[in-house]
């Protein structure tokens, strides 16, 4: 099988844009083995979320067909990450590289589940695929923000070992910081 993208568009990432000023810092709070369970609850319910750390924490995800980051081949861009507190919801819009990418589903479940394992469990996480870039949009929508097929895809040990290769670099540059 071959890749559906043979050839992307490749755009450059500022030097100084990874581990700027504290915002690895929820990662660090879920990783934090000092506190109880409880203080580490509390302590993310209290500290304000805004945009730049939720794309902090995917912009290195890597893409499942080439050894780029979503940041890098702008499927994941700041602009298209929002924040509202008052009602605890996440949404972030990510753009396929190509209308017929069959990775779109895929990069989303990575997406979904950075999110899940770094974000305090107050937040509503909504991820979709931006407007008009994926002829299958609405269905790949569909399937990113339906928990019963999120946990089943997370029951396929084989799917976990893929969207865990796609995170392992987003992690180690997290944690590094």
């Amino acid at each position: 099988m071959g890749l559906d993208n043979v050839n992307p568009t490749v755009y450059s990432v500022p030097k100084d844009a990874y581990g700027q000023s504290a915002r690895s810092r929820l990662w660090r709070m879920s990783q934090n083995s000092d506190l109880s369970d409880t203080e580490t609850e509390t302590q993310a319910q209290t500290e304000a979320i805004d945009a730049g750390e939720v794309f902090d924490l995917i912009r290195n995800i890597n893409d499942p067909e080439h050894p780029l980051t979503l940041e890098q081949l702008h499927v994941a861009q700041l602009r298209h990450i929002t924040v509202d507190h008052e009602n605890s919801r996440i949404s972030v819009v990510f753009t396929p590289t190509i209308p017929h990418c069959s990775m779109a589903t895929l990069i989303g479940l990575c997406i979904r589940v950075q999110l899940l394992r770094c974000l305090p469990a107050r937040f509503k996480v909504d991820i979709n695929v931006e407007e008009g870039t994926h002829q299958s949009e609405k269905s790949v929508n569909k399937q990113l923000n339906d928990k019963e097929r999120v946990a089943a895809a997370m029951e396929n040990s084989h799917l976990v070992e893929v969207v865990n290769q796609c995170l392992a670099t987003t992690i180690d540059k997290i944690a590094a910081y």
